[in-house]
């Protein structure tokens, strides 16, 4: 773990900038040393906000000095409670790094750019573009996601990069759509409605492309990655129309993606926003608008993105049922426009920034080189709809997502599930596959539920979902270009595999404990956690957890042990940015024929696929959730994280 202290006068340091006509004035990041120098760039604006529920716009002009030593504000959210990732962790409060940014609803859309010292425009980097998770919570720039560790490690390895965290709109403020908001974003020329947070990422990675050259990185080599909500938004790029036409980055790595269970159209979200508006006694654009945002937080958590007819290209839910396999067979079979071109993890976007450019030659097999540029798009038989390039893809979960919903989920009882699970499944049959898969019944103990129904919403909202696009893209791909992984490792705090402990890893920023091997009662049975953006309602923005497993008997704790010391985390860690990195730089990561495991206890490496029917439930997903669809699947998952109230 790398422990950040930054000075109270950091040194500063200042780049200039031909392109935009500005010197950046950041500073010496806390973590750079004489043999690998480095600076961060902080709060750079990427583009403006002309109006509440509108369409950013890309920011081009600045003044001849530029202040970047600062975080510049994040989008509103609730305060006074600690982040999704904060109470997952399980780090004692007291023990997290103090950081407190500034909200503004109009000034968050800006960046923050670690990078390697003496870059210049002939440098060309690769690029990767971090996208937090956290639902309706969050921003880039909380101190989890710092990019010295990772920036430092790429220096290290001899493989140097350049990290981009962003800010963006969340929650209600950058997801909120209905007929009378599209309405008003179509007069003022605005292209959709809603997904206001994922336009604003389309923003982020128009100014990379267009800038991050005179900051010495490769515009052409640019790496998505993210998690949890994050991951679930790279998948929207993934599948939009814009990435379908004109791609702006070359690669993806999604960990963890949690997506809502449905996407609904322009209507469907408005009926979910007339609830908010009725709240709050909004009837119109101008009441909307006049209200203090400190109103709008908290509410409409769960809406996000929106299928508006615009962002994302046709067809593209297919990705999310392991039935799309064969329907892809068969449409390739009969289509006349030919299958979109895999050009392997060395792929380039369709418009070079710079003309005759060619990639490094550095050691590490690739899979493949693209194709000329200069055919026409009539000749290369292009569509919104089907992309003439498909994007490289790391893909992955870990094992013990769901504790992510251990509060609501705690209080059902055994027939409050059962009668759920057949309302939700309205068949007999198929609800008898899902209770039985699950070892459910009206007769399961109380101190049994709890943990079935934690493996059928880990599977419905997670596992399953996450293998589904795994299957799918890679068939897209032509069984190749996508790399599949499970983390499995322990949280150094948890002792389990938790949603969001595979980012204690990757970005080496987070406390450990300061003992391992003689864990107290305490260590041993942490307070439990929810994610308070997916499992409260909308009016109970005040829930705190208070679910623990602190009632059972010591004698049941005496098996318990803490497995991550110094050597497993050290190697998990390392493994893992090693591959990422190696990604980003346009090598295999691993074998795309296997699957790479971190953890439990240490382990990593690559293993043969069929690992995972050892390590997820595949022959369960087969027999009972294939039958139900990817819709009730999603449906049946949402509900029972939400609790009994839902």
């Amino acid at each position: 773990m790398t422990i950040l202290q930054e000075d109270s006068e950091p040194r500063l340091v200042e780049h200039h900038h031909s392109g935009l006509s500005t010197t950046f004035r950041g500073i010496e990041h806390p973590l750079s040393t004489s043999d690998a120098p480095f600076h961060q760039f902080r709060g750079i604006k990427y583009a403006s906000i002309p109006a509440r529920f509108r369409q950013s716009k890309l920011q081009t002009i600045y003044p001849p000095v530029t202040d970047a030593t600062q975080h510049g504000p994040i989008c509103p959210q609730p305060n006074g409670r600690l982040l999704v990732e904060e109470l997952l962790f399980g780090v004692p409060e007291d023990r997290l790094p103090k950081q407190t940014l500034k909200q503004d609803e109009f000034e968050c859309l800006n960046l923050n750019i670690t990078c390697p010292a003496g870059l210049t425009q002939s440098s060309r980097l690769p690029v990767m573009i971090w996208i937090h998770g956290g639902g309706d919570r969050g921003s880039g720039s909380h101190w989890m996601y710092d990019a010295g560790p990772l920036v430092r490690k790429s220096v290290e390895l001899g493989t140097p990069i350049i990290l981009v965290t962003f800010n963006f709109r969340i929650g209600l403020l950058g997801f909120a759509g209905n007929t009378m908001i599209r309405e008003d974003n179509k007069a003022a020329g605005d292209e959709g409605t809603g997904n206001y947070g994922l336009r604003d990422q389309q923003r982020c990675l128009e100014w990379v492309s267009q800038n991050i050259l005179g900051f010495g990185g490769n515009p052409d080599n640019v790496t998505l990655f993210g998690a949890s909500s994050g991951a679930a938004d790279i998948i929207c790029h993934l599948f939009s129309k814009a990435n379908a036409l004109n791609p702006m980055f070359a690669r993806a790595i999604v960990q963890s993606p949690v997506f809502e269970p449905t996407l609904p159209d322009v209507s469907a979200a408005g009926w979910q926003l007339s609830r908010v508006m009725s709240t709050l006694q909004a009837t119109d654009m101008t009441s909307l608008r006049a209200l203090k945002v400190e109103k709008l937080l908290g509410l409409g958590a769960h809406i996000r993105h929106i299928d508006d007819g615009v962002f994302f290209r046709e067809g593209w839910m297919n990705h999310f049922s392991h039935q799309h396999k064969g329907a892809a067979r068969s449409s390739r079979s009969t289509s006349q426009k030919p299958h979109p071109q895999y050009y392997g993890n060395s792929l380039l976007p369709p418009s070079l920034h710079i003309a005759g450019h060619r990639h490094s030659s550095r050691s590490g097999s690739r899979l493949g080189t693209p194709r000329s540029r200069s055919r026409s798009r009539s000749d290369q038989g292009d569509t919104p709809e089907q992309p003439s390039t498909l994007q490289p893809l790391i893909i992955g979960d870990s094992s013990s997502e769901s504790l992510l919903w251990s509060l609501p989920v705690s209080l059902w009882t055994s027939p409050a599930v059962v009668r759920r699970v057949k309302a939700i499944c309205q068949s007999v049959t198929k609800s008898s596959n899902i209770l039985r898969a699950y070892d459910i019944s009206s007769a399961t103990p109380e101190e049994e539920i709890v943990p079935h129904v934690l493996e059928l919403v880990n599977d419905a909202r997670c596992a399953w979902v996450t293998d589904c696009i795994a299957q799918n893209t890679k068939e897209e791909r032509g069984g190749h270009g996508v790399w599949r992984y499970v983390f499995d490792q322990e949280g150094p705090h948890r002792n389990i595999p938790h949603h969001a402990a595979d980012l204690m890893y990757l970005f080496d920023t987070c406390p450990l404990p300061d003992s391992i091997s003689s864990p107290s009662s305490d260590q041993a049975c942490p307070d439990m956690f929810f994610d308070g953006p997916f499992d409260v309602d909308d009016d109970d923005s005040s829930a705190e957890p208070d679910f623990c497993f602190k009632d059972r008997d010591q004698d049941d704790l005496e098996w318990e042990t803490i497995p991550v010391d110094e050597y497993s985390y050290t190697k998990v860690r390392d493994a893992m940015q090693s591959a990422w990195l190696a990604f980003a730089s346009g090598k295999d990561p691993w074998r795309d024929d296997k699957v790479f495991v971190f953890g439990p206890e240490g382990e990593t490496g690559e293993r043969p696929t069929t690992l995972l029917n050892g390590r997820r439930r595949q022959n369960i997903w087969k027999s009972a959730l294939e039958p139900l669809g990817y819709q009730l699947v999603s449906k049946l998952g949402a509900e029972l994280s939400r609790g009994p109230c839902s």
